[in-house]
């Protein structure tokens, strides 16, 4: 087998899981993108393994590992998305982004006022 073709595919894939956790503002699309990424990852260690015919096979074990730590890493991404679409009503990376930076603005301002109010109070 030659290697060029597994590599070539693992590229394509890999740069087309980049691709979408770079453009997507869906949070679901960007966690389909991450696991198109590891799948490229894993083509290659099945290739390399097969290619460089190792006799303890550690490509494979480390790809069914890799396979593991994505199966829990796609649950707990998906419950985080959930409970983030339950409490805002979107999904958007962007517009999770910016309320989140509305919030953060408005806490500090809020605690400096506070601040101030009992600093003057415990002059007065």
């Amino acid at each position: 087998m030659h290697l060029v073709y597994p590599a070539v595919l693992a590229a394509l894939l890999f740069c087309t899981g980049l691709y979408g956790v770079l453009v997507r503002r869906n949070a679901i699309l960007v966690l389909m993108s991450v696991e198109l990424m590891l799948n490229a990852v894993n083509l290659n260690l099945v290739a390399f393994d097969v290619w460089l015919r190792d006799t303890l096979h550690s490509g494979q074990a480390l790809t069914l590992f890799t396979i593991a730590i994505a199966a829990a890493e796609i649950g707990i991404g998906l419950a985080i998305v959930l409970a983030v679409y339950r409490n805002r009503g979107t999904s958007d990376i962007d517009r999770l982004r910016d309320t989140a930076e509305s919030h953060d603005t408005a806490g500090a301002g809020d605690a400096e006022t506070a601040g101030n109010s009992t600093n003057a109070e415990a002059t007065a």
